[in-house]
């Protein structure tokens, strides 16, 4: 898979809004090369779960539609300075991959 992912997370009162950027190709499997006439094969992630402090706070299932290089923004409610943020991914052909950041 490409190479891991951004994350900022910063509090807002109890409220921490963490923003992610994953850097990923997004292949949906339906365009052509250009070159050959050939489909590209579909290259995409379609699962991500983010932990606060280990917790579940977020999974989700994605699929082709998204785009490349795909931007994630969300909000815990509850959270502290130094709460530790962990987002995982998976795409289709099973690579991993993760990042995370410390609420500041």
């Amino acid at each position: 898979m490409a190479e891991g992912m951004k994350i900022r997370a910063t509090l807002q009162g109890d409220v921490a809004d963490v923003k992610a950027l994953m850097n990923h190709i997004m292949e949906t499997g339906l365009r052509k090369d250009a070159k050959t006439g050939q489909l590209i094969p579909a290259h995409f992630i379609n699962h991500v779960v983010a932990t606060l402090n280990g917790k579940t706070v977020l999974e989700a299932q994605w699929g082709a539609a998204i785009s490349k290089n795909p931007f994630l923004g969300f909000k815990i409610k509850g959270a502290k300075a130094g709460d530790k943020i962990v987002i995982n991914a998976v795409d289709n052909k099973g690579e991993k991959m993760s990042g995370e950041a410390a609420i500041a």
